[in-house]
């Protein structure tokens, strides 16, 4: 399997969908945008993973790469390739395929719950709909939100912000939360985005976000782990 992971900023690296993709020997290749926004051959690829960064999709006057990257993007999810995106990277496939993205009313940082789309699908639907569980609690880190593209089916949601996790297709799922975070990855994006952590309904702060870690990642991984796995089958 030959994974592309594209990555924004140093500090939010892949995590532990690492660790999944090495335990399947996956050929693993990184576009590091800070670096060099060289993009591979879409046809080349057989998993897409788009992670997060501070940036938002909007930017592309500051952050001309983007505009190659949602092109990249598109493409692969027209091939019918597994494509997977985290935070921005969520936000970046809904870009892609047309959907407005814009400031959300709240920013919502740290562990709070989502619940699955309370939409009842049909059978057919069932069968090609990722299941996600009706309640789990992950990291969220986000200011901006998303509309849902043409044809995305809404797959969870939070108080704080209806568009958590959308399913484009058979084989495209954005998740506006991080459940690749490891105690080091999330000591890494803390530390540089710290700035952010100021008072606020749905912030939580630094001693609350890291003393609550450890009784997370274990479902968060799972999660993440059972959502690879369907994706790649798919």
């Amino acid at each position: 399997m030959k994974a592309q992971i594209l990555q924004h900023v140093p500090f939010e690296g892949p995590g532990h969908i690492g660790d999944w993709l090495a335990a399947r020997g996956a050929d693993i290749g990184s576009t590091r945008f800070w670096e060099s926004p060289v993009l591979p051959d879409p046809a080349a690829v057989d998993l897409l993973v788009v992670m997060g960064g501070p940036m938002s999709v909007n930017d592309e006057a500051e952050f001309p790469w983007l505009v190659a990257e949602k092109r990249f993007i598109a493409e692969v999810v027209a091939l019918g390739r597994p494509v997977l995106g985290i935070c921005l990277g969520a936000q970046l496939i809904a870009s892609a395929h047309g959907a407005r993205v814009y400031r959300n009313a709240d920013k919502e940082i740290g562990w709070f719950e989502v619940a699955a789309s309370g939409a009842e699908p049909d059978a057919a639907d069932t069968a090609s709909r990722f299941p996600f569980p009706a309640r789990t609690t992950v990291l969220h880190w986000h200011g901006e939100t998303f509309d849902l593209p043409a044809g995305a089916r809404l797959l969870a949601s939070s108080p704080a912000c209806r568009h958590q996790a959308f399913q484009l297709g058979g084989r495209a799922i954005g998740l506006q939360f991080h459940l690749e975070m490891t105690a080091s990855s999330l000591r890494a994006i803390v530390d540089n985005c710290r700035g952010e952590l100021v008072p606020g309904r749905w912030i939580q702060d630094e001693a609350t976000i890291l003393g609550h870690a450890d009784g997370h990642f274990a479902a968060t991984h799972a999660l993440m782990d059972d959502l690879l796995d369907w994706l790649v089958r798919a």
